[in-house]
């Protein structure tokens, strides 16, 4: 019995370390598209010049909140780094933010009015999920202890 113990700890503890080395990966993955996606919407302002303002603005705005989409990903990779256990309000954070996106770039097409109330009933039930998982959040009670 006790053998079984040594050995699931170990597989348990290789498991973390591998998990760690592959997560690490990823965030320095994610990093650098993060800088590439910064330098391309800087590089987007070029468009000022050459192309009608609410187009430079609905791509430059575009891919700014891309990027921040990028970041609650690398927030969530970083928290399973750190915490061992993925936060659910990071995942509906970065789904928040695509979704917003989205919904920004409806502005510039023509869009049937039932994906667009489909895409605000998303947000709003997300919304919901995310006040609820915080209010009902497992670290609250160990804080309140």
């Amino acid at each position: 019995m006790y053998r079984d113990e040594v050995l699931d700890e170990r597989i348990s503890r290789y498991f973390e370390l591998a998990a760690k080395a592959v997560i690490s990966v990823v965030v320095v993955a994610i990093f650098v598209t993060i800088l590439a996606g910064t330098a391309y919407t800087v590089y987007d302002f070029r468009l000022i010049f050459s192309e009608p303002f609410h187009e430079v603005f609905r791509t430059i705005l575009i891919d700014i909140l891309t990027v921040l989409a990028i970041m609650e990903i690398l927030r969530t990779a970083l928290a399973y780094y750190s915490y061992g256990r993925v936060k659910v309000t990071y995942i509906i954070d970065a789904v928040l933010v695509t979704t917003l996106t989205e919904i920004l770039a409806f502005w510039y097409r023509d869009i049937q009015w039932q994906k667009l109330f489909m895409a605000l009933a998303l947000v709003l039930s997300l919304a919901f999920v995310r006040i609820i998982a915080i209010r009902f959040s497992p670290m609250k009670d160990k804080e309140s202890l």
